[in-house]
């Protein structure tokens, strides 16, 4: 469960849109968000020139999922200059590092391997790490440290916007606040949560687009048979996984296979539509 928690964020250049550097205060481990145009600048800091561990965030134009590749470093900044000649797809890096030097090679090829494996797991963001890397021989006891250090690490990383190891389980959300879309012949459940709004898997999709359906629904709806978040049944489509859409009206006109408003469209069990129970 949840608990309420202190962030700081410092902006070493002053700039919401630099470079920052975020931390739980009372624990020892630090996020640093660099941009990619930001590398030579961070280059002169002493926070990403020491073992850590790194996430590289980017977007591309035939995957409808963020992209991220996790690694670890001796010395972050080194290994970042390296993908920045070597890695196209990547925008923005964060780097995790000890504040009080106390991560080792051993921690952060744990901190690798757990965080790849949790990351495909959950399966927000697409993996760019084609394997999960064996788990190194740890202790119990440093386990225990470095798992309650993943901890702070999912929580820096959300608050920099990137929600790569946060769940979405539909069992946890109560069936009456469960929201409903209907067509001719399909059916499908989604919710609005904190980043979006989210298609459950096994959700239906009408196959056929009406011919005044916006073009950027349709690309939206291709992109997601492409990348086989959706698939055929028979008349219908299925969403094969749940999915996060930007806006209720977005998620109901995939569905409907036509422009929606999903403010009134998608509606709880007893009929009353999402507008009402959120926005009223």
């Amino acid at each position: 469960m949840n608990r309420p928690q202190t962030i700081q964020i410092f902006l070493p250049d002053g700039s919401p849109r630099s470079v920052k550097i975020a931390e739980i205060t009372n624990r020892v481990v630090q996020a640093i968000f660099i941009p990619r145009n930001k590398l030579d600048y961070i280059g002169e800091r002493d926070e990403v020139r020491n073992v850590g561990l790194y996430f590289l965030f980017g977007e591309s134009s035939e995957s409808v999922k963020p992209i991220v590749y996790i690694g670890e470093a001796e010395d972050c900044y080194k290994r970042l200059k390296q993908h920045n000649r070597e890695k196209e797809f990547w925008n923005y890096a964060v780097a995790i590092t000890s504040k009080i030097n106390s991560f080792t090679k051993s921690h952060v090829k744990y901190l690798e391997h757990y965080s790849i494996k949790i990351a495909k797991e959950v399966n927000r963001f697409y993996a760019e790490n084609s394997t999960t890397p064996t788990k190194p021989f740890i202790t119990e006891s440093m386990e225990a440290d470095l798992l309650d250090s993943f901890d702070t690490i999912k929580v820096l990383l959300s608050t920099l916007g990137y929600p790569l190891f946060e769940s979405i389980d539909k069992k946890n959300i109560k069936k009456s606040e469960v929201l409903l879309i209907k067509g001719r012949g399909i059916i499908a459940e989604g919710d609005l949560i904190d980043d979006g709004f989210v298609i459950f898997k096994g959700s239906q999709v009408k196959k056929e687009t009406t011919a005044s359906c916006h073009e950027y629904l349709i690309t939206t709806r291709n992109k997601l048979i492409e990348n086989r978040i959706i698939s055929e049944s028979g008349e219908i489509l299925i969403f094969n996984e749940d999915y996060v859409f930007n806006s209720p009206s977005t998620a109901g006109g995939v569905v409907l296979g036509r422009s929606t408003n999903g403010w009134t469209q998608w509606k709880d069990k007893n009929g009353i539509t999402l507008d009402k129970l959120k926005r009223k």
